[in-house]
């Protein structure tokens, strides 16, 4: 993880169209350089409690994402959660790794202490979140977020990033 510049909030703002929000730190850089996933504060500066640690914001990341919640891989991800003891376990560590994460940062945020993202632990019902917890936390800690990462095309090839320099 790395504190966001001047130049990585600037293209954020780009990637989302709007003032990016309480960035912590770029959590994950796209192939080209440029912010992919954000760390997120826990508690926004109005005071809202903010669960989602881990934001995609390369449009062309969240655009594969969204293409592939469409195909129902969700679906299928919770039936096997329901089935498999061995991927339920591993999902549930993956969504105590994203709590300890953000609880590192040292900031207390009661009314979100126990919940990570993404439907974590029980269910599937945001690969978003899935998969920018796998990019951030690396291969092996989020069992769904790297199946649906593995299922994503390479978004960085085709015109990497130039609208957004």
């Amino acid at each position: 993880m790395n504190k966001a510049t001047a130049d990585d909030l600037a293209c954020i703002e780009l990637q989302l169209g709007r003032t990016p929000r309480d960035v912590h730190a770029i959590a994950y850089r796209c192939p080209c350089g440029k912010p992919a996933v954000v760390e997120t504060e826990p508690r926004l500066a109005d005071g809202t409690p903010f669960p989602t640690f881990y934001y995609a914001t390369c449009p062309r990341l969240t655009g594969a994402i969204s293409t592939l919640e469409s195909t129902g891989m969700m679906a299928q991800m919770n039936e096997r959660l329901a089935v498999d003891a061995e991927l339920s376990g591993a999902y549930s560590a993956a969504h105590d790794d994203y709590i300890a994460a953000r609880t590192a940062l040292g900031i207390e945020v009661p009314e979100i202490k126990d919940i990570s993202a993404g439907g974590m632990p029980n269910r599937v019902k945001c690969l978003h979140s899935l998969v920018a917890h796998s990019l951030s936390a690396g291969e092996g800690v989020n069992p769904l977020g790297d199946e649906a990462l593995t299922a994503l095309p390479q978004w960085w090839l085709t015109d990497p990033c130039k609208s957004e320099e």
